[in-house]
């Protein structure tokens, strides 16, 4: 009994070291994703929205959009573009960079 009890320990402390950042980053930049911006550029940043097809919201996989530096998409997400409104009041820093990287991962 001891055994297993150490090896849960040993498990969770590993866990808490390695995925918890990566789980976090997952949970905040989905979530922010999910409730600020999936109405337009679609859960699987693909665009294909009504919202986002009567705007045009390109795919976040479309080559052009893929060679956006980090810091292009955290000015527009900060700024907003075009009808897309700016955050850089309702979102911190860390939060809008979390926001890049969740879309990055979107690109894949």
């Amino acid at each position: 009994m001891k055994t297993k009890s150490m090896s849960k320990i040993i498990c969770l402390a590993l866990a808490t070291i390695v995925d918890v950042p990566v789980l976090l980053f997952a949970r905040t930049g989905a979530a922010t994703y999910k409730a600020k911006c999936a109405s337009c550029h679609g859960a699987d940043g693909k665009g294909d929205t009504p919202a986002g097809k009567s705007t045009k919201t390109r795919s976040f996989a479309d080559p052009e959009v893929v060679k956006a530096s980090d810091d292009d998409f955290a000015g527009i997400i900060e700024k907003g573009k075009g009808k897309m409104p700016g955050y850089s009041k309702s979102m911190k820093p860390d939060a809008i960079k979390d926001m890049v990287a969740y879309i990055r991962s979107l690109a894949k």
